[in-house]
């Protein structure tokens, strides 16, 4: 189904490519005499790309791109790039403020988070996946199994997720940091509690 609906887009596409070339060149008060002695292609030629009749391909449509001073991509019609400025909306959990900036599900997951000047006690969790922080200003506190760390701005830690952990403030300011992880990422945090017996409790 996907190489049947990609097919149709194509022909769409080339079928537009007519009218375009024919409306470019009027623009221009080209002539298509005059547009055959610029490109070297025969005037039959032209007139059956312009009516649809005879399909473009690029050793007809770069001479006409050059002899109307345009991008090729204006004659074919391609797609527009879009805006690629992300305006995440801020998610606010836990006293804690999300703002995604990757909008595209699955694959890496980027944030830039806010956490408040605030006193907690660690509560390390554990989940799949791998996760890495920076720290844009501001003190972020990191416990890490039997690592309790401060970083400062400009510094950087990665780890497996599947490490007790917790991160948050040092209870002396607001701090800003990114924070990227994976797909496993999205899951929920388990707690992570010793073992009893072998076995978890």
């Amino acid at each position: 189904m996907t190489g049947t609906a990609d097919h149709e887009a194509t022909d769409e596409i080339l079928a537009a490519v007519g009218p375009r070339l024919r409306r470019i060149r009027k623009e221009r008060g080209a002539t298509l005499a005059g547009l055959s002695e610029a490109t070297g292609i025969s005037v039959s030629t032209l007139s059956r790309l312009e009516s649809g009749l005879r399909k473009p391909n690029l050793e007809l449509l770069l001479p006409i791109a050059r002899a109307h001073q345009v991008p090729l991509d204006e004659l074919v019609g391609a797609p527009e790039v879009g805006d690629p400025r992300i305006r995440s909306k801020p998610i606010v959990r836990h006293g804690r403020t999300h703002w995604p900036l990757t909008r595209q599900p699955g694959g890496l997951l980027a944030y830039k988070v806010h956490e408040p000047a605030r006193s907690l006690d660690p509560d390390p969790r554990t989940h799949e996946g791998y996760e890495w922080l920076y720290v844009l200003s501001g003190k972020l506190r990191l416990v890490l199994a039997d690592h309790d760390v401060v970083l400062g701005a400009g510094e950087a830690a990665e780890f497996d997720t599947r490490v007790p952990h917790w991160f948050g403030s040092t209870g002396e300011g607001p701090v800003e940091f990114l924070s990227i992880f994976g797909p496993q990422g999205e899951r929920m945090h388990v707690r992570a509690r010793p073992a009893r017996n072998g076995k978890d409790g």
